[in-house]
């Protein structure tokens, strides 16, 4: 018994030397817990270590979630789906495991401001960081003005490089503000660039129908919808703004029935100045 203090500063040095400051914090309960038989010595030792591994790794989530640009967290227990019957939990729930990552799929949450669309955006990228995924978040206005900066300066595709390298790319308000001249031109190299090589998820309060006045060009349109429904995934949401739920009667009446329509994309007609790269076939849904 002499030599337990001994042996307790040496534990207790070793997990200083380990870097393990949650281990030597539960330390002297395990050992009371241990002393009055409640756990037995592996026990001990295994619950000391969860501890530990658990602080870690809420660390590692936490500096994730901030690396890939995910601050403002939602999660899917935190979905209404109630509100939504249109949604399908079981499907979402299905997304939530996170095989549309590895097979590279695209996953396109359509429907009016509110429904609920980057909130689902945000919670399967925060799943994707829990398991380990590398995401980042952005939104379409943010992400073109980024590519149009670095084409400025020389550094565009270093910029397509660095964008391509997380595992999934969150695209967040496609089709709520004016996309820039030439704008549309850039995302179509950063989404070929990524094509069959990694995963998306994007928003929008448009149907596809539409990409061609989103991005000002009908060409563009077609050639970014050719390879983001080539493998996609895609949910439509047709209720009604949950922000606004407790003042739908201040709403005009055909805007609080409205719902986001996405009719099949039709090949449109060619206009302005020829890309630089080949006209695609026509994009294909699911």
């Amino acid at each position: 018994m002499t030599s337990a203090p001994a042996t307790l500063d040496r534990i207790r040095g070793h997990l200083v030397g380990l870097r393990m400051p949650r281990a030597l914090e539960v330390l002297e309960h395990l050992l009371r817990q241990l002393e009055r038989g409640e756990l037995s010595p592996i026990e001990a030792i295994d619950q000391l270590l969860d501890e530990e591994l658990s602080l870690r790794e809420g660390r590692r989530v936490k500096a994730a979630l901030k690396m890939g640009r995910l601050l403002n967290i939602k999660t899917l227990t935190g979905f209404d789906f109630g509100f939504q019957p249109s949604l399908d939990r079981n499907r979402i729930l299905t997304l939530a495991g996170l095989d549309f990552i590895t097979r590279h799929e695209v996953v396109h949450f359509l429907g009016q401001p509110g429904c609920g669309k980057t909130h689902l955006a945000i919670a399967l990228a925060v799943e994707a960081v829990k398991a380990g995924r590398s995401v980042y978040f952005t939104t379409l206005a943010e992400l073109i003005s980024s590519l149009a900066k670095a084409e400025r300066e020389g550094n565009l595709r270093e910029r397509i490089r660095f964008l391509c390298r997380p595992q999934l790319l969150v695209v967040d308000e496609i089709g709520y503000l004016p996309v820039v001249a030439g704008g549309g031109n850039l995302f179509f190299q950063l989404v070929n660039a990524r094509y069959e090589r990694g995963a998306m998820i994007l928003t929008s309060n448009r149907g596809f129908a539409e990409w061609g006045e989103v991005f000002g060009d009908t060409v563009v349109a077609t050639a970014l919808l050719d390879r983001l429904l080539h493998h996609a995934v895609v949910v439509r949401i047709e209720g009604a703004s949950y922000r606004l739920r407790r003042h739908a009667d201040l709403l005009p009446d055909s805007a609080a029935a409205r719902s986001i329509t996405a009719p099949t994309p039709q090949q449109p007609r060619r206009r302005g100045r020829p890309p630089k790269y080949p006209q695609p076939a026509a994009a294909a849904t699911e």
